[in-house]
C-alpha cells in the first residue's frame, strides 16, 4: 500500500486511557508477544538513533502487512476510523486537527494523539506508561469504545479473515497462522517500529561533525537546551545518539493546571476543542476539560499524580499541539510555559523551576527544536 499522505523528507519508512481491565489484560497479553532481543537486520537506522530492536521490527512482509492495516477504516467498529487518521504522516504521526483527539462518533478523547516518529525505541507507551509491549499497545486503542470501538477480539479477527485481500498478506508474513490477535498487532507493530526520524540537520551537526548544518541561532538553542534551560535532563541528548527522552515520567503542572478551580482553565467547546476561559463570566454553561491524574491512574502511587511520560522531539514541529491534552498549540507557548516554571503543584517536579530566559534565549530553543 501507498502513502496516504507524503512522509517527510527525513523520515525513514518509517490515545483515550481505558480502565483496569484493558490494561490489565494488554499486561498479560505482552507476554505472547515477545519474539526476540537482537536488532532488526534490514532496517538500517539513520545518524543519531540506535538499531531498532527485533522485537518489533519484523520482516517487511509483517511492516507490508502492518501498513495496510495502520491506513485501514475497517479495523474499527463502524469502519469509519483508522490508525491514520489520529497518527497522520503529514503532522508527525500525530495530528494537528485538534487539542484532544477524536474518536468513534465524533466523540472527544481524554488527550492528544502521540507522534509515532521512533516508537520502536520507547519502554513504556501512551502519556501516562501504561504498556510495555508495542505489539499488545496496538489492542488499547482498538478495543477502547470511544475510540475504535470494537466490542471484542473475535469480531474484528473474523473481519480480517473475511477479506479476501489479507488472507495472501497474513500468509506471507505469518505462514500458516493467519489472521489472530498476535499475529495483527506484530505486523502493526512492525510497520510502527520502521517509522524513523533521524539523520537530520540535528544529527549531522552533533554526530556527524557537520557544524554548518545548523544555523548559529540554532547552536545557541541546543546549549541552551542541554545547559541553562535544562531540558535535555528530561529529553537526553547522549553522545552517540538521541532518543531525546528519560524513559520516565514527570509532574510539570499541565494537568493539575488545566483542572484547577477557580480563574481561567480549559473548557472543552467542541469535541477536541479546548479553550482558556474565565469561569467567573460563564457561570456553569460550560464543559469542563476531562479529569485526568496521569500515571497515578496506572499506579496509584501518590507520587505519580499528574505524571505523564517524556515524549521524544523528533519532528515535534510537525506535531502541535502540544503537551498530553494538547493545550499548548506552538512550541513558542511551550518554552513560555516553562520559562514561568511550569504549573505550580505540591507534586511538581523538582526539574521545573522559572528559567529567566530572555526573548532572544526563547527563540534560539524554538529554532532548535524545529531543526529536530
Amino acid at each position: 500500500m501507498g502513502w496516504l499522505f507524503p512522509p517527510p523528507a527525513t523520515l525513514r519508512v518509517a490515545t483515550s486511557p481505558q480502565g483496569g481491565g484493558i490494561a490489565r489484560f494488554l499486561q498479560a497479553l505482552a507476554l505472547l508477544f515477545c519474539v526476540g532481543h537482537a536488532a532488526a537486520e534490514d532496517i538500517q537506522s539513520p545518524l543519531g538513533l540506535p538499531p531498532v530492536p527485533a522485537t518489533v521490527a519484523g520482516t517487511p512482509a509483517m511492516r507490508n502487512l502492518g501498513e495496510k492495516l495502520f491506513f485501514d477504516r475497517s479495523l474499527s467498529a463502524n469502519g469509519t476510523l483508522s490508525c491514520a487518521m489520529c497518527h497522520i504522516p503529514a503532522q508527525g504521526f500525530a495530528s494537528n486537527q485538534s487539542a484532544l483527539s477524536i474518536g468513534m462518533e465524533g466523540r472527544s478523547l481524554r488527550r492528544n494523539a502521540p507522534s509515532l516518529y521512533n516508537v520502536a525505541f520507547k519502554k513504556f507507551l501512551f502519556h501516562d506508561g501504561r504498556e510495555t509491549d508495542l505489539a499488545a499497545q496496538v489492542w488499547g486503542p482498538l478495543l477502547a469504545a470511544d475510540e475504535m470501538g470494537n466490542a471484542g477480539i473475535g469480531p474484528l479477527i473474523a473481519r480480517l479473515r473475511a477479506d479476501a485481500d489479507y488472507g495472501p498478506l497474513f500468509e506471507a508474513a505469518f505462514p500458516g497462522e493467519g489472521a489472530t490477535m498476535m499475529t495483527l498487532g506484530r505486523a502493526i507493530a512492525a510497520y510502527e517500529a520502521a517509522l524513523l526520524r533521524g539523520g537530520g540537520r540535528f544529527d549531522r551537526a552533533v554526530y556527524g561533525g557537520e557544524r554548518s548544518a545548523l544555523t548559529p541561532q540554532e547552536w545557541r538553542g541546543y546549549e541552551l537546551f542541554i545547559g541553562k534551560a535544562g531540558c535535555a535532563a528530561c529529553h537526553a541528548i547522549g553522545p552517540e545518539m538521541a532518543l531525546f527522552t528519560d524513559q520516565s515520567w514527570h509532574n510539570t503542572g499541565v494537568a493539575f493546571r488545566s483542572g484547577a478551580a477557580g480563574g481561567k482553565r480549559l473548557v472543552q467547546l467542541a469535541p477536541g476543542i479546548l479553550q482558556n476561559v474565565d469561569i467567573a463570566a460563564i457561570g456553569l454553561a460550560q464543559t469542563g476539560a476531562p479529569n485526568d491524574v496521569g500515571r497515578f491512574e496506572i499506579t496509584n502511587a501518590p507520587a505519580d499524580r499528574w505524571a505523564y511520560t517524556t515524549p521524544m522531539l523528533r519532528g515535534v514541529s510537525e506535531s502541535a499541539p502540544y503537551m498530553h491534552d494538547g493545550s499548548l498549540r506552538t512550541l513558542a507557548e511551550v518554552v513560555e510555559f516553562y520559562d514561568g516554571g511550569g504549573g505550580a503543584n505540591p507534586s511538581l517536579d523538582p526539574k521545573i523551576r522559572p528559567l529567566d530566559l530572555t526573548l532572544e534565549e526563547k527563540a534560539a530553543i524554538v529554532a532548535f527544536l524545529e531543526a529536530l
